[in-house]
């Protein structure tokens, strides 16, 4: 919990207590807000059914499962706190890994013929992931366009190669070590789920305790006032579009390893999901605010979410619109709350 000291007023000396007494108020951390919500979810879940609070439902079912939109949010978050957006992650998600698996597949199912090694394939997937997020980047900060319009056009651009490259059929098998993040298990605990704690450790670090990392909220709270301090701005304002997009590519290949297959829709709508997580999370779409822990709760409370919703066998077309529903509460209580987050 977050601690405010205020002084004692001349009215507090009054009560005969030592003048340099200080008062102590505690206030309730900004990422906590989430655990009320959290906690309900999970009491539903254990109505709705007894399957929910099951070990391996929570861990593979909600922690697993959501590991690829927490690797996608936390990409958006980096962009989002720099007073950016980037629609076209969801697209990077599955062209990454779709090119990448056309590479390494045998021409008998469906590749290219090249048998690529899978070691190879991982990076070339993570370099064009990076490659997409720096061609926005170079549009957006370098060239002066407009980041929707740039973004949307990519997000349309990118799916229409996909579906090309891959003339709409499902790339599958894919090589053991390229699956290797989405299908297995470290300790009972799916391994997408350790590298998505171990990113979040390294850029909750970095963001609060690095220099640049600070200078991405500098730069959302005022762009102006950060260039004018001597900060990098167009250069940091790059690399967050850069890591972005390679972390997109990152949750398209833990997507790859669950299915075993890039299908030619994968990451489709996705970017919706990290908007709602990211907001319900607390980061300002206006930039400047945002925690990675509160990100990873958005991303569970969505998790957990549809988690119950599955058990309850209602129809998954209804999922989309009640993530709808829980952004639109997330803004009232963000208003309400006066926060201003959003």
């Amino acid at each position: 919990m977050h601690s405010v000291i205020t002084k004692e007023t001349p009215s507090d000396a009054k009560d005969g207590h030592a003048p340099m007494r200080a008062r102590l108020r505690f206030k309730l951390p900004a990422n906590l807000l989430l655990l009320p919500a959290l906690v309900a979810t999970f009491v539903a879940g254990a109505f709705v059914s007894p399957v929910f609070l099951n070990p391996s439902n929570i861990v593979d079912n909600i922690a697993g499962s959501s590991a690829p939109l927490a690797l996608l949010s936390l990409g958006l978050t980096l962009i989002l706190l720099t007073d950016n957006f980037d629609l076209s992650l969801q697209s990077t998600v599955g062209f990454a890994p779709m090119l990448a698996g056309l590479l390494m597949v045998p021409s008998e199912f469906g590749g290219v013929g090249a048998n690529l090694n899978p070691f190879l394939g991982f990076v070339i997937a993570l370099v064009l992931g990076a490659g997409i997020g720096a061609f926005n980047a170079m549009l957006i900060v370098k060239v002066g366009l407009n980041g929707f319009m740039v973004t949307l056009s990519m997000l349309i651009v990118v799916s229409g190669l996909t579906l090309g490259f891959s003339n709409g059929r499902t790339v599958s098998p894919l090589p053991d070590s390229f699956t290797y993040l989405g299908n297995t298990h470290w300790l009972g605990v799916p391994v997408s789920v350790w590298l998505v704690g171990a990113i979040s450790l390294v850029i909750g670090g970095f963001l609060r305790y690095h220099r640049i990392g600070r200078s991405i909220y500098a730069i959302g709270g005022n762009l102006e006032a950060a260039r004018a301090s001597g900060i990098s701005v167009d250069r940091i304002r790059v690399g967050v579009f850069v890591v972005g997009g390679a972390l997109a590519a990152l949750g398209g290949i833990v997507i790859s390893g669950i299915t075993s297959a890039v299908t030619a829709n994968q990451g489709n709508n996705m970017i919706f999901s990290a908007f709602a997580a990211v907001v319900i999370g607390g980061v300002s779409l206006q930039g400047g605010k945002g925690t990675v822990l509160g990100v990873l709760s958005g991303v569970l409370l969505l998790g957990a979410i549809t988690n119950v919703l599955t058990l309850a066998q209602v129809s998954s077309f209804w999922i989309d619109a009640i993530y709808g529903v829980v952004i639109l509460l997330a803004l009232l209580v963000g208003r309400i709350g006066g926060k201003g987050h959003v």
